[in-house]
């Protein structure tokens, strides 16, 4: 089956000392843009907040006040037109065009950068206002996103993005090694561009737009295609020999498969942590004590600043490479990939507490909360999502209260009292002695092969974010705690058994979510 699907190819760039001089011209473009699109939203908010503390003063009601007050707040086209009404121009000889207003010309330079950096940077400031909005409103799932901030430089990503034009096409592959981007020219790819070039020469990729970033030393640029791509109705006969493997994240080792990865190598049913993070430790700190020793402002303070950004962008393109290995074996060697619902959120919140009842063991947990983001386990399960749509198979998501690490996986007996010091697991009703983690994973196939058998319960509709975390949490605490992954710990007598009947239906709590 052929549909049409968004996907992105991404470049690092090596671009020329010109083409970077651009590209960072381009980025501050942006940032200006969304900054002005910005203050205008903003003045036009606090208008409206002035008009109805006036009413609010004359004895109405707040609430009735703010029904009244109607204040349009402007959006990308009513923007773009003031803009080009008072940008002036540099290259005439000073005076405003005609018909503009005031005494200053916000962007001479408008000329120098392509206009598409605008109008995006004007787009991504309606976007930002609108989800801010949605928010307020309980609209949007998820957590409360807060009011939209200005960028400044040094603090917010360099990035802008530049859309493509059907009658004048500007963004193309002049050949494998090189991409054309307007107005800044050809620049050379460190990789190549011939798996992206073969599928719009066929016909099958149609270039959207592309988004060129800036991440430690490199430049990227994200072209985004619309694919026609060939997705498999049912898995494939590999697929299928496969079966359904149930993966326990962790920390200890990346993963905890059910079944080996690979059926000729016994031990890729544990995937090591690389641990990229503590790895380069040492560099990073040594760097970090260097930029701490530099005066604020100063170009020795800018290098130190490029070195530790430098050391950060790669570790994080080292896990992103170990991830994405990981996560295209599981999506193409097995039919179903069955993970837990875990709240990273959650698990990472520090254990400082408050100035009235202060945390224990906060270094420890501080530790504990870098390892967890270092194996990136919401990474992990974001790239599960979209590969397994790609490749035709199919991902089960557990419910988070599911005990797997407390449950025998071979009688179903659970341990209540079972700590996260208790590295094996122990039955004394069947006498089996296994890796908590191991453990684990064969609780999450089986269960997801059951839920897959079985209709899943009713009544689950989509939950407030990916996280199952509420929206508006009561309190401060209750956004810290509401959504931590936790396990059944109710007594063995109280729990149905599966023993003698591999086939029965699990409880609600232990039934997935097949996708």
């Amino acid at each position: 089956m052929e549909r049409e699907v968004l996907r992105a190819f991404k470049f690092a760039l090596d671009p020329t000392t010109a083409q970077a001089e651009a590209l960072a011209r381009h980025t501050g473009a942006a940032r200006w843009a969304f900054n002005y699109a910005l203050a205008a939203k903003v003045a036009a908010h606090q208008g409206w907040r002035v008009k109805v503390a006036e009413l609010v003063a004359q004895g109405v009601e707040e609430a009735e006040a703010r029904r009244r007050v109607k204040v349009p707040v402007p959006s990308k086209p009513q923007i773009q037109k003031q803009l080009n009404r008072v940008k002036g121009d540099s290259r005439t000889d000073g005076r405003l065009p005609e018909g503009a207003f005031g005494p200053e010309r916000p962007c001479p330079w408008w000329h120098e950068v392509n206009t598409h950096t605008f109008q995006s940077a004007f787009l991504d400031a309606d976007r930002a206002w609108k989800n801010w909005l949605d928010s307020l409103r309980g609209v949007r799932a998820g957590r409360k996103v807060g009011y939209p901030r200005f960028k400044k430089k040094g603090r917010a990503r360099d990035s802008f993005r530049l859309h493509h034009d059907v009658k004048r096409p500007g963004i193309r592959l002049a050949t494998y090694r090189r991409l054309r981007l307007p107005t800044i020219g050809e620049v050379r790819l460190h990789d190549s561009g011939k798996r992206l070039g073969r599928l719009v020469d066929r016909g099958r990729a149609i270039v959207q737009s592309v988004t060129v970033s800036r991440a430690g030393h490199r430049w990227y640029a994200s072209v985004l295609c619309k694919v026609t791509m060939a997705v498999p109705e049912k898995p494939s006969q590999r697929q299928r020999k496969g079966g359904t493997v149930g993966v326990d994240l962790g920390v200890k080792t990346l993963a905890a498969l059910s079944q080996p990865l690979d059926p000729a190598d016994p031990g890729s049913i544990l995937v090591a942590n690389p641990r990229h993070l503590t790895r380069a430790q040492d560099r990073l700190a040594t760097a970090q004590r260097k930029l701490s020793r530099t005066e604020k402002g100063s170009r020795r303070r800018d290098r130190a600043r490029r070195t530790v950004a430098r050391l950060h962008h790669e570790v994080a393109v080292r896990r992103a490479g170990a991830l994405h290995a990981v996560t295209k074996q599981l999506a193409t060697r097995f039919a179903v990939v069955a993970v837990e619902d875990l709240n990273v959120t959650g698990m990472t919140t520090s254990a400082r507490g408050t100035k009235d009842a202060p945390g224990r063991q906060v270094r420890q947990k501080a530790g504990l909360n870098r390892a967890v983001l270092d194996a990136a386990p919401g990474e992990f399960r974001r790239q599960l999502t979209y590969k397994t749509a790609w490749y035709g198979s199919g991902l089960a998501v557990l419910d988070r209260w599911f005990p797997s690490s407390k449950t025998c996986s071979t009688c179903g007996w659970q341990n209540p009292r079972l700590t996260l010091a208790d590295r094996t697991f122990t039955c004394p009703d069947c006498g089996l002695t296994i890796d908590r983690d191991l453990n684990a994973a064969r609780n999450i196939a089986r269960h997801a092969a059951l839920a897959e058998a079985a209709p899943v319960a009713p009544g689950r509709g989509e939950t407030q974010n990916a996280r199952r975390a509420p929206v508006r949490p009561g309190s401060r605490k209750a956004a810290r705690q509401g959504a931590m992954k936790r396990e059944d710990i109710r007594p063995p007598s109280q729990v149905p058994s599966q023993r003698g009947n591999p086939l029965a239906s699990p409880p609600a709590q232990m039934q997935a979510t097949l996708f």
